[in-house]
């Protein structure tokens, strides 16, 4: 069985590194990245920049996450209220 995580090389700050994400946090990202008119790198350098413990790759995911919560209304983690709003996020975080 193939695992869901890929790890994936990208350049920040001018150096190379590794990240290992699922494809849903992965599409999630650049589509971020695409909306606030960024490079993917730049994105990732200001998700390291303000990452206060753990590894790059928890760092995106719980970017991505928190980004996604604020779409739909939900910052405080409980379930969306709104039908709209959990179809949208469930459409960019699902795994293709």
């Amino acid at each position: 069985m193939k695992s869901p995580v890929v790890k994936r090389s990208i350049i920040i700050a001018g150096h190379k590194t590794s990240v290992s994400l699922e494809d849903a946090f992965w599409k999630g990202l650049k589509d971020i990245a695409i909306t606030r008119e960024v490079t993917l790198s730049d994105l990732v350098v200001s998700i390291d920049t303000d990452r206060r413990h753990g590894n790059l790759s928890s760092a995106i995911r719980l970017f991505v996450l928190d980004h996604y919560r604020t779409l739909t209304g939900d910052e405080s983690g409980a379930p969306a209220t709104s039908r709209d709003a959990r179809r949208v996020a469930a459409s960019v975080l699902r795994a293709d």
